[in-house]
């Protein structure tokens, strides 16, 4: 078994921090635990993602703690890119192959890494985003840029959000502007 990658992002625009792993394995999967502290309260998330041999998203498992309580909540696609929550079939989600969370920069490596572009190359995906506190889950579009050997550009919400995205080498975001980047030493 290889040996996973850490990282730690520090939130700039609040109070918060994501401790984050990333096994490159067979079958990769990504997992962390984010605490950030907005204006509504603070936020605790743990999470867990399982993908295909192709970094297609699989299996997710969320623990969430805000000023209303605790979330649980398992997330599954099959092959055929059928979405279930806690077993029961949502339909939204069908053809999504990426998961995204709305706390965390680490889900912006699934696409990275699934879809291999060169530089200059664009694609569109649709993510099954969880947003939080709320835990909320809904497809969004999203557009992937390569504008250069370790930058991508995000777009979201047909270009309403863009980012620049600086990554390593094995596609794990560093900087992730306005919103988190890479605690180095």
């Amino acid at each position: 078994m290889t040996r996973p990658a850490t990282t730690l992002w520090r939130r700039v625009d609040v109070p918060g921090l994501e401790y984050c792993s990333l096994h490159d394995a067979a079958r990769p999967s990504i997992a962390g635990t984010v605490i950030v502290v907005p204006d509504d309260g603070p936020v605790r998330v743990e999470y867990a993602i399982e993908c295909t041999a192709a970094w297609r998203t699989a299996h997710v498992r969320i623990d969430a703690t805000t000023r209303e309580g605790r979330t649980r909540f398992e997330l599954a696609c099959d092959d055929a890119l059928r979405w279930t929550r806690d077993g029961v079939h949502v339909p939204t989600l069908d053809g999504c192959e990426d998961v995204d969370l709305s706390v965390t920069p680490s889900t912006n490596t699934l696409p990275i890494r699934r879809l291999a572009l060169g530089v200059g190359q664009s694609r569109d995906v649709t993510a099954a985003w969880i947003r939080f506190p709320s835990c909320a889950v809904e497809p969004l579009p999203q557009r992937y840029t390569r504008v250069a050997d370790r930058r991508y550009r995000y777009e979201s919400r047909g270009g309403a959000f863009t980012a620049e995205l600086e990554v390593d080498a094995q596609g794990m975001v560093l900087d992730y502007p306005p919103a988190w980047e890479r605690v180095r030493r």
